[in-house]
């Protein structure tokens, strides 16, 4: 009898944890037996493992009851990404590998019919938790998959184009011989840097709410564009990317690993571009938040580090907006199933846009001409699909008016881009020297240390409170917004010009 154990990795989220691939070889009647909760895609590599050996010219045990046990049992493993595992550790059971070389070295890879490695969804989650290992092991992924995983600094990491060349690699070393790593080093391949097509100088008139966009992104806060059809609301949403600071080194990891373990899988020329998700308002709460058997993460998770952008926000399924409650305050979403939970960051900013009414020309009447043509009844029950939970939980609320045809040809070209997302990133500089983090992730114990406010400001923002009503989230967050309105004037404390600007920002929606 024979026993091999071969190191790999599952996906379980985001995460990965550690699988031992033990393959045992024994006399008895000739079977091929895989434990330890598989799916079904794991079980049919069998029949993969089976050909592909003998296409390479390695002898498969067909006179032996083979057994290939994927530790520990009650971690479920999906996907292709054991077939090279389970190869080898056949190969290292029949003596034809050298245990020894096995030791401290992690595989992962689909095998093709032939032998050759095909890639694995996840690389990146892979090579981080491999990153966090103690001693950290050597990757054997193939060739796409090493390339992506080579992002991660500080990681020997191994392509191999075909299961002979992983073999070659492991063959017995001879007496006073160290190890021997005939596999090339992954290499990451080259930023792809895509000229940004859409620049806000594109957007005529609306001076406000560009504003109001210049400190949505330098604070990181949500926004709610309210206005009739063709004003402007879907071509700022789209532009507010391209205001937003670089990418840092492990937003740029986080972001790419849940590309790649998403169905798409990650593409080079994502990687440091902050992630635009615009789902359709057809989208149901699981395609919103994730979900699925195994849990995949959904537009929210995509969005991390970026922007989800949700027009026409009042189609959208009630459930599917009401499912956004918890990410929006927490920035991660844990989908829960009966059998398995799955947690993933969703740190992303929102920017939604609608309509006033049903019609959509409610209050446009002097710039266009059209009246609107619903009853309060029914501009009551529109803009009522939105709870005040969820719009308590959206920072700003920005009305987007209509603008008349003279007006809009006569318009100047606005401020590119460029020269917004300068102002943006020093604004988003002084808030990381201040405390580590955008002013919209400020806790709310940290709150009063962090938004300074001047006395006549504090009366102010009070008396307003009052007078409207707000609960403490609003407070909280109208305190966020009149930071970043100082940031962006480069003041330590908040006056009274920036509370009323961000007051100005959490105007109910219009009513008939």
């Amino acid at each position: 009898m024979s026993l091999a154990v071969v190191a790999s990795r599952a996906l379980d989220g985001l995460a990965a944890p550690e699988v031992r691939v033990e393959v045992h070889l024994a006399n008895g009647l000739p079977s091929f037996t895989l434990v330890g909760l598989a799916d079904t895609e794991v079980k049919e590599a069998r029949e993969r493992v089976r050909a592909a050996l003998a296409e390479s010219g390695f002898a498969f045990p067909h006179n032996k009851r083979i057994t290939v046990n994927l530790a520990p049992a009650d971690l479920p493993k999906e996907s292709g990404r054991f077939d090279l595992p389970i190869a080898l550790g056949i190969l290292a059971a029949q003596g034809l590998l050298d245990l020894q070389r096995l030791k401290g070295v992690e595989f992962a890879g689909e095998l093709s019919l032939a032998g050759e490695l095909r890639p694995v969804r996840g690389a990146l989650a892979l090579a981080l938790a491999a990153r966090e290992a103690t001693p950290r092991p050597t990757l054997v992924l193939p060739v796409a998959s090493a390339a992506e995983a080579a992002r991660v600094e500080g990681l020997d990491i191994r392509a191999a184009r075909h299961l002979s060349d992983v073999v070659q690699a492991l063959q017995p070393a001879g007496e006073g011989e160290g190890p021997r790593w005939d596999l090339p080093r992954a290499e990451a391949e080259a930023d792809v840097r895509v000229p940004a097509s859409i620049d806000l100088r594109d957007v005529k008139g609306q001076a406000a709410a560009k504003r109001a966009l210049e400190i949505a992104a330098a604070g990181g806060h949500s926004v709610l564009l309210v206005g009739p059809p063709g004003t402007g609301k879907s071509m700022l949403a789209q532009r507010l990317a391209g205001l937003l600071p670089p990418m840092s080194d492990d937003e740029a990891l986080s972001t790419a690993a849940l590309h790649s373990i998403s169905v798409r899988g990650f593409e080079p020329a994502q990687w440091r571009v902050r992630p635009v998700r615009h789902p359709h308002h057809s989208a149901s709460a699981v395609a919103l938040v994730g979900g699925g058997s195994p849990p995949r993460p959904g537009e929210i998770s995509l969005a991390h580090g970026g922007v989800l952008f949700l027009d026409e926000l009042p189609e959208f399924p009630r459930a599917a907006l009401e499912a956004l409650r918890e990410p929006l305050e927490t920035g991660q979403i844990t989908i829960s199933r009966a059998a398995r939970q799955a947690q993933y960051p969703a740190r992303f900013q929102l920017v939604a846009a609608m309509n006033p009414c049903p019609c959509g020309w409610l209050g446009a009447f002097a710039a266009t001409g059209k009246n609107c043509r619903c009853s309060p009844e029914a501009v009551a029950r529109y803009q009522g699909k939105l709870s005040g939970p969820l719009l308590d939980r959206i920072d700003m609320q920005v009305e987007v008016p209509a603008i008349t045809p003279a007006a809009l040809m006569g318009a100047a070209d606005g401020e590119p881009s460029a020269e917004v997302a300068e102002r943006v990133a020093l604004a988003r500089q002084r808030q990381l020297q201040r405390q580590a983090a955008p002013n919209s992730e400020v806790a709310v114990g940290e709150l009063d240390a962090v938004c300074r406010l001047e006395p006549a400001a504090a009366q102010f923002m009070q008396a307003v409170a009052g007078r409207l009503g707000w609960s403490g989230r609003s407070l909280h967050r109208v305190m966020k917004l009149s930071r970043t309105i100082a940031d962006l004037a480069g003041a330590d404390e908040v006056n009274v010009a920036a509370v009323a600007e961000a007051v100005q920002y959490r105007r109910a929606l219009p009513e008939s």
